[in-house]
């Protein structure tokens, strides 16, 4: 795979990110609507929107399905916490995160159906993909939508939107990448092992960075929060995917290094790519 698609690197991932004025304010780094957290999976949503906030957005708001959802957020209270109905009525969103422990309810379909009908960039997570491969109208909705939409399926994601099965998207895994974006119009990470990211314009990227201590719960959530937080930075769709994407490998193996290759959470993750993001930047 290596050999026919090229390789993301930290320069070329680093290469559009903007530099801050020094009289900036937290306007200028965008507002995102984080959505998820059906019963049972309100931290999917949380580790999104701390993601978020740590890799530099402005402000982040958090809507929650959950019948008994948290007000507050007491690790990261800088988040702003609402039902996900109340999100929607908000104003100046620059980016709406969707998917994260979201459920397929009715509920779930209502807000993804509102959420591809705004005027912001969408990116698309977990359940979010779900709705979409079981229901054509919400596919049409998402093709006919003027602004960027980014989507991160991981390969049984993949097989459910393209209808064919995990093992013919692993048996050839750059078909499939460059299938998703061009079906659907979107930026595309397909993830796992060497993610690749297909770009609108038909561009594919493979990413190196990342080890198997990162099989564990919410980093998939991580990389949507990250991938968000540098879109409301001012970053396309095409390139806030790939310095997301190329970033969080990259602190998952610097915790490795640390001997933490096994048991690593997504929270680390979070944390050291904001260390490295920031290191990356001084350099």
């Amino acid at each position: 795979m290596n050999k026919r698609v090229a390789a993301l690197s930290q320069k070329q991932v680093m290469a559009n990110f903007p530099k801050r004025p020094h009289d900036s304010h937290k306007g200028m780094f965008g507002t995102i609507a984080v959505i998820g957290g059906a019963n049972g999976m309100v931290g999917a949503p949380l580790m999104a929107a701390r993601a978020a906030l740590r890799l530099g957005a402005g402000c982040v708001h958090v809507g929650l399905l959950a019948e008994s959802a948290p007000a507050i957020d007491f690790i990261q209270p800088e988040l702003m916490l609402h039902s996900a109905s109340a999100v929607l009525r908000l104003p100046d969103v620059n980016v709406y995160a969707v998917g994260c422990g979201m459920g397929t309810s009715i509920a779930a379909q209502k807000l993804l159906y509102h959420v591809l009908k705004r005027n912001a960039v969408v990116v698309l997570d977990a359940d979010a993909l779900n709705l979409l491969a079981k229901h054509p109208d919400l596919r049409d909705d998402l093709r006919n939508r003027k602004l960027s939409t980014v989507l991160t399926p991981h390969p049984g994601e993949a097989a459910r939107l393209l209808g064919c099965s995990t093992k013919q998207i692993q048996s050839d895994r750059v078909a499939a990448a460059r299938q998703l974006a061009q079906k659907f119009a979107c930026s595309v990470v397909l993830k796992g092992a060497n993610s690749l990211c297909a770009t609108c314009d038909g561009k594919l990227l493979v990413n190196n960075t990342g080890n198997p201590g990162m099989s564990s719960a919410g980093m998939g959530d991580v990389l949507t929060g990250m991938i968000a937080a540098f879109i409301a930075q001012g970053l396309s769709g095409d390139n806030a995917l790939q310095l997301a994407v190329h970033l969080h490998g990259a602190a998952g193996d610097a915790l490795a290094e640390q001997h933490a290759g096994i048991g690593m959470t997504a929270t680390e993750v979070s944390e050291w790519a904001r260390y490295l993001l920031n290191k990356w930047l001084s350099n």
